[in-house]
């Protein structure tokens, strides 16, 4: 049951991966992550709040546009969970041929079968049958593996005992009750960017309803001007409310900000909630935060009679997509 694997969730952080073919690994000056959807987002976390790595996100076929030089001196690491990510076995195989410093994360699949017909490393991640986006414990702690993060596993490993899954299951419940019958827009500062990203998938993952994300100061410059509605178009923008992740270490500046929009928003009468990021620690406040994204997409599934877990969706466009080839 879901509920279960959200309040297991911390569980995860006790995981200690393994690489093998460690040897096989190469120095490096830059990280490249290759992956799609949910075995993509411990990067995102990872490029915002890691250890000064500088890291390329990538979620396409083949490779990032960069020259032979610059590759050469990265590290590419294919990132699929199910293990047999279209476009990261592609990504994968361009790496081998090119004679890349490669490696991979994966439950299993394609890609584990090709690390260890060519002798790349590779971390196998516990398959514990959840879907990827709530793997998010598994993939962080291998990436911080693979790329040498030693901080970082013993940051993420403590928190296995510091989140609290009660306290974030009663706030995600009060959320989903608030945002009956309205779509969600995730609000953040910039360097919270990833957190209201990963907010906004978990909704349309796991509740099954549109939802939407930006950051400030961005948001200010454009996307708020959507929302000054008139007789004309307050239909068009009714269903809408807007979750605001407020975070104390934001800048003073951001802060005012947050409040002069929420004055603007509930001035055309629009409902605006708060989340607030805490915990003694970045990778604390990152993951209670998580946590109640979790409970919050799972209690609003609940309220559409939606499955939660599975994405029916998703696996119906691949059928085709592999049917058409």
């Amino acid at each position: 049951m879901m509920e279960n694997i959200i309040k297991n969730f911390p569980g995860q952080f006790d995981f200690e991966p393994v690489i093998e073919n460690k040897e096989k690994l190469r120095s490096f000056s830059k990280i490249i992550v290759a992956g799609m959807g949910g075995s993509n987002l411990a990067s995102e976390l990872l490029k915002n709040y890691g250890n000064n790595y500088e890291i390329i996100i990538h979620r396409d076929y083949g490779l990032p546009s960069l020259n032979d030089s610059v590759l050469s001196q990265s590290l590419i690491i294919a990132s699929s969970y199910s293990g047999n990510t279209e476009e990261v076995l592609d990504a994968f195989n361009l790496a081998i041929s090119k004679s890349l410093n490669i490696a991979a994360i994966s439950i299993g699949g394609r890609i584990l079968k090709l690390a260890e017909s060519s002798g790349a490393p590779y971390i196998r991640m516990p398959d514990t049958g959840v879907e990827p986006r709530l793997a998010l414990g598994f993939s962080l702690r291998a990436l911080m593996k693979l790329i040498g993060d030693e901080e970082g596993l013993k940051e993420t490993k403590a928190l296995s005992n510091l989140l609290d899954s009660d306290k974030s299951q009663k706030e995600g419940q009060f959320l989903a009750q608030s945002l009956e019958g309205y779509m969600p827009v995730i609000y953040s500062s910039l360097k919270n960017a990833a957190i209201a990203c990963i907010w906004k998938i978990k909704f349309n993952e796991t509740a099954k309803i549109p939802s939407f994300y930006n950051s400030f100061p961005e948001l200010n410059h454009n996307e708020m001007t959507g929302f000054d509605i008139n007789n004309a178009t307050k239909d068009l923008s009714r269903n809408f409310k807007f979750i605001f992740l407020e975070d104390g270490e934001d800048g003073e500046k951001i802060k005012k900000r947050m409040t002069v929009t929420r004055k603007l928003f509930e001035d055309r009468g629009f409902a605006v909630l708060a989340s607030e990021l805490s915990g003694h620690s970045k990778w604390q406040k990152v993951f209670n935060s998580l946590l109640v994204a979790d409970f919050a997409s799972f209690y609003s599934a609940g309220f559409y009679g939606n499955e939660p877990e599975k994405v029916p969706m998703v696996e119906e466009f691949k059928n085709i997509i592999r049917e058409s080839i």
